[in-house]
Order: structure tokens, then sequence, then C-alpha cells
């Protein structure tokens, strides 16, 4: 069934509110893909913070075209049956999740990216962004190594204090 223009507009409109608020946004071909399949990558998306979006790629050309900093991307990887996945808070959970499933489903394959100012990543840009650690992980281990030395010091006085209460009471009990 036809999209009616004004159907398209809106479309065309809310895509290009997604590639401007969105701090990166990849592009994957589903050829294949059960509906199930699609539902579960939906739900692991929306679990870590991620929207998935299907559309058609002439449409997300005219939203690229309307979206500041996206009107000179190159769109020629835009070919054939693709999904969006996109994140507001995150700039590598599109690329992770989408990697991830298609690890477990051959018929998932990730073609290119778009960072939030336009810029075009092709596959191997994207599959390496998706090995990195998420935010919150890197938060964590800097926060870890930053609390390593506290720790460290912490430990260090516990054992001392330890030996010597033992040694009080072993002379006590003496």
């Amino acid at each position: 069934m036809a999209i009616s223009r004004d159907k398209k507009q809106t479309l065309v409109a809310e895509f290009s509110d997604i590639l401007s608020t969105s701090k990166m946004t990849v592009a994957a071909k589903y050829d294949g893909t059960s509906v199930a399949d699609l539902q579960e990558l939906r739900r692991t998306a929306r679990e870590s913070g991620v929207g998935i979006k299907v559309i058609k790629n002439r449409l997300v050309r005219a939203s690229m075209v309307q979206t500041k900093g996206f009107e000179k991307t190159n769109t020629t990887s835009l070919a054939g049956q693709l999904l969006y996945a996109y994140s507001t808070e995150d700039e590598v959970a599109p690329a992770q999740v989408v990697d991830n499933f298609a690890k477990t489903h051959p018929s998932i394959e990730l073609v290119s990216g778009f960072s939030d100012k336009g810029v075009l990543l092709d596959t191997q840009e994207v599959k390496a962004l998706a090995g990195l650690p998420s935010k919150n992980q890197l938060i964590a281990e800097t926060i870890a190594q930053l609390l390593s030395p506290v720790h460290d010091v912490t430990n260090a006085l516990s054992g001392n204090l330890h030996a010597l209460l033992d040694g009080v009471s072993d002379k006590v009990a003496a």
C-alpha cells in the first residue's frame, strides 16, 4: 500500500528530528530477517536505550537534506532494505546492539553509520565502535582506577592494624 504525501512528510520530519538529536545512527541490512527476530532486536535495543526505525532510503535521504550537518553526507551506501538504529544518549550503543544481534542472526549486516555531525562511517569503523566499551562501562572503569589508591591504602592500614591487634592479644595472653 502506498504512503500518502502527508505521511511521507511526517516520516521525513520525524527522521530528521532523530538525526539531529541522536549521537550515532547505524544502518544495517535486514533482508531475510523474520518479524519475530526484528521484534527481538527492537526489544533488545529498547533495553539499551537504542531506537530502531525502518524507513525507506529515499525518505532518509530527504531527511538528511533537511537536517543541519547532514546536507552533504554521502548516502551511496544506503541501498536495499535497511533499518536504522539510533541513540540520543550513547555514541556506541547503536553499533553494539546491532553488532551483538548480528552475531546470532546472520541475516542482519552492518552497512554504515552517521555521527551526530553527519560524518559517514563505513562498516569497518562501525564495527570498531561496536567493540568499544559502553559509556557506563568506561565511567565505571575510570572510577575504579581513581579509587584504587584509596583501597590500597585502606587495605595496607587495615592489615597493619590487624597485625598490631594480634600482637597485643598474644602479649596479653602470655
